[in-house]
């Protein structure tokens, strides 16, 4: 009987365990997390089955509403080593990730795993970074990726990710990844974050601190020495929608006019109505937040943030602040996130009213 090759049950589970112990010392997937990863996981849970004994496994994890997914775990039980089935199991999770119109396939292995090194990179993986500390006994992993579908060159300007640091600061986040983009030395500091926050808010929100808007954003980049474009698909005030509070919406539209009086006396480009020309920015040194409604992300329906890198034929690419937990991410898997445009179209509609936003910074010395 040949090895099967089939999605995992709660009755695999047993054997999961067994497994993660013969292959593992540090790191374990517990029974807790392998149940989420079966029941729940936006995944796919692989095993290798031959004469009813579990050989191995592959994990893999769709990032939602984007075109990439990671390779989370595999595992060969020692027995069936050097006989081919790790390359089978990754092979098989590939075509799981396209099926799932996923473009990129994204994996952490320890930098003491020649095997498993020689295992991805045999398989057309390439390394792009290097993590320090990153299993739970200190030692380091190296980052690869693969494009399961072929990107041209990275661009020249390389954009630094930073982690938003609170639930409200998206749009913060975003701005000092752009100033860093732009001027390399510069520190990316969570005061700085705290302090545009304050400078950019829009004071409340649907739930909780308000957010930051497009004309909060623009004229804390105009101050700090940046040359800033801001497009709009509507005048303001904007994100009244989801507050339904009277004295709320009223703060609201006070402190957007007074944004929007400050902006006049700025030579802050403003563009109403205009398309986004996302290439056009990029090719001209431009360094684009865009806002977007977190749905397709998170299903939570609230306006957020996120910074641009790269835009070609095929997908928009994106550092997204948020790191979610909750769906077991790191910040790495929040770099670069590939959107195809047909995805990105719809993302970057926010509420009834369909708002886009986008603020653009350049140098001045460009």
């Amino acid at each position: 009987m040949s090895t099967v090759f089939r999605p995992a049950s709660v009755e695999d589970l047993p054997a999961l365990l067994a497994l993660e112990v013969q292959c593992f010392t540090t790191d374990r997937l517990t029974r807790r997390r392998f149940q989420w990863m079966i029941n729940r996981a936006h995944g796919r849970l692989l095993v290798a089955e031959h004469d009813g004994q579990l050989l191995g496994y592959a994990l893999v994890l769709f990032h939602r509403g984007t075109s990439l997914a990671r390779l989370y775990s595999i595992a060969i039980a020692t027995d069936a080593r050097g006989t081919g089935l790790g390359k089978q199991l990754l092979q098989r999770i590939e075509a799981c990730a396209l099926e799932h119109d996923c473009a990129y396939l994204r994996l952490e292995v320890r930098t003491d795993n020649p095997a498993a090194i020689a295992l991805y990179e045999g398989n057309g993986y390439r390394r792009f970074a290097l993590v320090h500390d990153y299993y739970e006994d200190h030692a380091d992993a190296l980052r690869l990726e693969k494009r399961i579908l072929q990107h041209r060159d990275s661009r020249s300007i390389k954009v630094p990710y930073y982690r938003q640091t609170t639930d409200f600061t998206c749009g913060p986040a975003c701005l000092l990844m752009a100033m860093g983009a732009l001027h390399p030395e510069r520190l990316l500091e969570r005061r700085e974050e705290l302090q545009i926050w304050r400078e950019a808010t829009t004071v409340f929100m649907t739930s909780g601190h308000g957010g930051c808007s497009p004309q909060g954003l623009a004229l804390a980049a105009w101050r700090r020495g940046f040359q800033v474009s801001l497009q709009l698909s509507m005048a303001g005030p904007l994100f009244l929608d989801g507050v339904r509070d009277m004295h709320k919406k009223d703060v609201m539209r006070l402190v957007h006019e007074e944004f929007t009086a400050q902006l006049g006396e700025t030579d802050v480009e403003t563009l109403i109505a205009a398309p986004l020309d996302l290439p056009a920015m990029l090719d001209a040194g431009g360094q684009p937040l865009v806002l977007i409604s977190s749905y397709r992300l998170t299903r939570s329906k609230s306006p957020h943030w996120v910074m641009v890198t790269d835009c070609d034929a095929d997908f928009v690419y994106l550092h997204d602040p948020d790191v979610d937990h909750s769906q077991h991410r790191q910040p790495m898997d929040c770099q670069h996130v590939p959107v195809s445009h047909g995805e990105f179209e719809k993302m970057c509609r926010f509420g009834r009213g369909k708002l886009r936003a986008a603020v653009t910074l350049f140098s001045r010395n460009a």
